[in-house]
């Protein structure tokens, strides 16, 4: 049977990685500049995305810019990624970006109570409007006036779009690392746990 038609290796998951040498040359192109930037590798959905060289390369870009040089700052950025993850149960997401949450400064306690589906206690100004705005727009499909108001009062016109473009960013990403089920790394147990329905 051929690699094509086996089964996938559930440690891999559905898109295994592409050995260097057998790699296009736009494939071994976007590699290098992901493996080369500030992510240092093709970790998450990039093995999967270099099946389509042209877009890896362009949305490894629109990444770099929303993860790395955000008008939303860090811990608020990461938040919002969280939110995201949540929402669309993206392990891997979560897995990864929990850290980095943390390592940002965000409390815990508010990463363990959107892990659980419940609104955050204790949250500052900040951290209630970045989560009511990313709430509202994911389930939703758009916020309130008030809401649109009170972020742009607090982070201008470009937090506006860049808050937009994070939880958008997330949800094509958590897209893909849930199709190509992207395994967590071993001995790492699903950080979410399933959410009743809504």
């Amino acid at each position: 049977m051929s690699s094509a038609s086996a089964a996938p290796n559930p440690s891999e998951g559905r898109f295994p990685p592409i050995p260097p040498e057998r790699m296009s040359p736009e494939q071994r192109s976007v590699a290098e500049a992901i493996a080369g930037g500030p992510r240092g590798g093709l970790r998450g959905p990039f093995n999967t995305l270099l099946r389509s060289p042209v877009l890896a390369d362009r949305f490894q870009r629109v990444g770099e810019y929303l993860r790395f040089n955000s008008s939303i700052p860090p811990a608020l950025n990461e938040f919002a990624i969280l939110i995201t993850a949540r929402e669309w149960s993206a392990q891997y997401e979560w897995y990864a970006h929990h850290r980095l949450a943390m390592q940002a400064g965000l409390s815990p306690a508010i990463a363990q109570a959107v892990a659980e589906g419940r609104r955050p206690e204790g949250m500052s100004e900040d951290e209630a409007l970045v989560y009511d705005f990313c709430t509202e727009l994911h389930r939703t499909r758009t916020v309130s006036d008030a809401t649109f108001e009170r972020a742009k009062a607090r982070f201008g016109e470009q937090g506006v779009v860049d808050l937009i473009g994070v939880s958008g960013y997330y949800v094509a990403v958590a897209m893909v690392l849930n199709v190509a089920q992207v395994p967590l790394p071993e001995g790492v147990a699903p950080p979410l746990a399933p959410l009743p329905p809504r």
